[in-house]
Formats: structure tokens, C-alpha cells, sequence
């Protein structure tokens, strides 16, 4: 597997982990069951959303590495 498949599975992961377990916890503050149906919703679409983001920066990032390296 190459690192930017790599980032992108970890930044998918993390980030809607982090995500739906925070907006998990705001709705159980606030007397709210947990449910799984929303947990699983926010934990993909922000995932997904924050996964393209990383997949973007680094691969915009690996390009301009290039070319520094051409350019030296």
C-alpha cells in the first residue's frame, strides 16, 4: 500500500471517529439516546469529507516536493 492510500484510510478513520464520537457525546449531554444509525452517518460523511481534504493536501504537497527536488 503507498503512503497516500495510507493517509487517507488514517485520516478517514481518526477524523470521523473523533467526530462522531465528540457529537455522540454533545447528544447524550443533552439527555439524547445514542444511536447508531447517526453515529455511523456522521463517522462516514465527515470521514470521507476530511479524507479527500488530506488526500489533497498531501498529494499537492508530495507534487511541489518534486519539484523542488527538479529545481535543485
Amino acid at each position: 500500500m503507498d503512503t497516500l492510500t495510507k493517509i487517507t484510510i488514517r485520516a478517514f478513520l481518526i477524523s470521523g471517529l473523533i467526530y462522531a464520537g465528540l457529537m455522540a457525546g454533545f447528544d447524550y449531554s443533552k439527555g439524547k439516546e445514542f444511536e447508531i444509525l447517526i453515529f455511523l452517518f456522521r463517522f462516514s460523511i465527515f470521514g470521507f469529507f476530511m479524507s479527500l481534504a488530506a488526500r489533497y493536501k498531501h498529494k499537492r504537497q508530495f507534487k511541489n516536493e518534486q519539484l523542488d527536488d527538479n529545481n535543485s
